[in-house]
């Protein structure tokens, strides 16, 4: 049968973090491909906590990797804040599961006490290293009688717990992404299951743990290949039946490095401070590995579930590529209604202080139109705060070098002074008179085109490119009544400043 596919029984997965710090992207691309596995297939996505890190795990990690979870749209149906037939579902509270369970190894001699000290193991791994050797444990204390090994431990000398590896022969499993894997004996070792101070090794703890909660099918990053062999020889003492086994590429960044800090956000965290939507990122890191068929780009994860296949998933390495990303993430707002876009976007213009805690029903009309005109190719919501330094920041003192150059010929002199006369004594200010005044201007002096338009956007905007003129005045004269913490200057107050800057 093909075991992709199988009916006789319900698929059941897992994603298992180490609560030591925030989810990192391929983390998260993990928690996703089991998510949409056991979604598609009507299985079951269980959430399990190893935290038997002692010294690195903390319990905001724990919150923190949950919080992420959630935001990112996933949910599971067993875990540690929910519950299940299966628990408990923290490894820290498992542990008389994984003593009973190298008491029976050690009982039917599958499993031996060692003494060898980290000095001892050392010195046999550098000198293994140097004759060219694989550095595998010699198995020095497996011949150890069993009551020689209890009288030592009773008397208190610190002692691990091995697997009795066979000496020669074949690990074998077919993995759904990587098909058929081989590892000769001879490479292994006899592996730690139990450490000296009796927490339990990673490998070990996920077999019990894995059999323990009828795990199906283990998909998880193609680091853990090398675990395999020694967790199918555990379950195979144990007497159980592996699971069915998928190992995804590890991510890379564009130089075909593993991702790290260097390459620019790598967190969950990270990424949904920058404004970077849920839904976006799902679409993301489903890509990664995985294509969809032909036309399908921009997906919702109801979307994702419909069409993920375990099957289409590549072994080349994922390349996170930001710039598209980026790309899924401005599809991704376009989609949003704009009240969403509102809500998503304030937090960030609070921060910088262009608008207050408190924000009237008027501001909240106006910068709900004042989004909708400046999204437009923003990444992230992060980057709103600097499209909208347009219409709060007025600084002619300041004009770049294209900006000066614009208005420093005597053309555009010439036009600016015309159009600071024809508004002195105005009272107020629109589009309309705006259009009015240029119209009036054009047929005076026959200036037209960029030559007429180019130095009015500098006077209204002291920049050279920005928003449409029949965009930016009306925001500008809307939001100049509204009393912001950062107040608006209205395009009057605006060329009274020009024409005093270059004394026209």
């Amino acid at each position: 049968m093909d075991k992709l596919n199988q009916t006789a029984e319900i698929i059941r997965v897992r994603f298992a973090p180490s609560p030591t710090g925030y989810i990192h992207v391929g983390n998260a691309r993990t928690a996703l491909f089991n998510w949409l596995f056991a979604r598609q297939k009507g299985g079951v996505f269980v959430l399990r906590v190893e935290d038997t890190d002692i010294e690195r795990s903390r319990e905001e990690y724990e919150r923190n990797l949950i919080q992420d979870l959630r935001w990112l749209g996933l949910d599971w149906d067993e875990g540690p804040d929910v519950g299940g037939n299966y628990g408990p579902y923290r490894q820290s509270e498992r542990l008389e599961l994984y003593h009973k369970y190298a008491k029976q190894l050690l009982d039917e001699g599958k499993a031996y006490y060692c003494f060898c000290s980290p000095e001892e193991l050392e010195k046999e791994r550098e000198a293994a290293l140097a004759e060219g050797r694989m550095p595998v444990y010699s198995g020095k204390c497996r011949n150890i009688p069993r009551k020689e090994a209890e009288k030592r431990r009773a008397a208190g000398e610190p002692a691990a717990i091995r697997l009795k590896v066979p000496d020669e022969g074949i690990v074998e499993f077919d993995d759904l992404v990587r098909g058929h894997v081989e590892f000769d004996l001879k490479l292994i070792g006899d592996p730690i299951i139990v450490r000296s101070n009796g927490m339990p090794a990673y490998n070990y703890a996920v077999v019990i743990d894995d059999a323990l909660m009828n795990i199906t099918h283990v998909v998880r990053g193609e680091d853990h290949v090398s675990n395999t062999p020694r967790q199918i020889l555990l379950y195979r003492a144990l007497g159980w039946q592996p699971p069915v086994f998928a190992h995804l590429s590890m991510v890379m960044g564009k130089d075909n490095t593993r991702l790290s800090k260097r390459h620019g956000a790598t967190s969950v965290d990270q990424f949904r401070r920058e404004g970077i939507l849920a839904e976006a990122l799902c679409n993301y890191l489903a890509f990664l590995g995985w294509s969809p068929p032909e036309g399908h780009e921009v997906l919702r994860l109801e979307e994702l579930v419909r069409l993920f296949d375990l099957s289409r998933v590549s072994r080349s390495a994922a390349i996170f590529d930001y710039e598209k990303l980026h790309w899924l993430n401005r599809q991704h707002i376009k989609m949003l209604p704009a009240e969403k876009k509102l809500e998503l976007a304030l937090p960030y213009l609070q921060e910088t202080g262009l608008v207050g805690t408190e924000v009237t029903p008027a501001q909240m009309d106006w910068l709900k139109k004042a989004i909708e005109i400046l999204i437009e190719g923003v990444d992230k919501f992060s980057e709103l705060p600097q499209k909208f330094s347009l219409l709060f920041d007025f600084e002619p003192e300041k004009l770049d070098e294209e900006a000066r150059e614009i208005i420093g010929s005597e053309l555009a002199k010439k036009v600016l002074a015309a159009f600071i006369q024809k508004t002195a004594g105005l009272q107020e200010f629109n589009y309309e008179i705006f259009a009015r005044i240029t119209g009036e201007i054009k047929k005076e002096t026959g200036v037209k085109g960029k030559d007429l338009y180019h130095p009015l956007r500098v006077a209204l905007t002291a920049r050279a490119s920005g928003l449409e003129l029949d965009k930016f005045i009306p925001l500008v004269e809307e939001g100049a009544r509204l009393n912001f913490p950062k107040s608006i200057l209205s395009c009057l107050v605006r060329l009274n400043r020009i024409k005093t800057s270059l004394n026209l």
